[in-house]
């Protein structure tokens, strides 16, 4: 991927987390990277597709790094350490991604939002199998939410990261890994 197109994502998330992404025109958005609102055309064939690009390259990389820990891993709770290590540093990184998923989702294109979804689901299936391993007596059912539930610890960080990023990083660490066990 380019520089500028990168530049382009990062700069769409910023202004989608700010104002939403009907808030936001071509025009503004380029103007905030340097260039013309049409000159976002030779990156992008529209608003939607940077919208679909920015959300679908999260999920791939979610599920891409969640792979590779747990391949590294040497045991299931080293595993879903390693999970809660990555979903942390991924939610303090990138705030914005995460207002942006939670609010814009619906203006995907169906296309984009179900590839998204698959993508989510084998992220969540990935936590859950981990858990699983960790706890034979989980039900599946129960794995899944565990790991819904975790998420939505973690991804509370656009509403509740008010500590400096070390610090932050050791409370949601501490209580997503917490919370994990007390089930496992």
């Amino acid at each position: 991927m380019t520089d500028r197109r990168q530049q382009l994502l990062d700069t769409a998330a910023e202004l989608f987390a700010a104002r939403g992404f009907h808030g936001v025109s071509v025009a503004e958005l380029g103007a905030a990277c340097g260039i013309s609102g049409p000159a976002l055309y030779k990156h992008f064939a529209s608003k939607d597709a940077i919208l679909a690009e920015m959300l679908v390259q999260i999920s791939e990389r979610l599920l891409a790094e969640g792979l590779a820990r747990v391949a590294a891993a040497g045991s299931p709770s080293a595993a879903i350490t390693a999970l809660v290590d990555w979903h942390v540093d991924f939610a303090l990184r990138h705030r914005a991604l995460i207002v942006v998923q939670d609010r814009d989702w619906s203006s995907l294109p169906d296309e984009d939002r179900e590839l998204v979804r698959k993508l989510q689901r084998e992220y969540v299936d990935l936590w859950a199998a981990q858990l699983r391993l960790a706890d034979p007596t989980l039900a599946d059912d129960t794995a899944h939410a565990m790991a819904h539930a975790a998420f939505g610890l973690i991804n509370s960080t656009p509403h509740s990261g008010l500590l400096p990023e070390d610090e932050m990083r050791t409370v949601l660490t501490s209580m997503a890994s917490m919370a994990l066990r007390a089930l496992s």
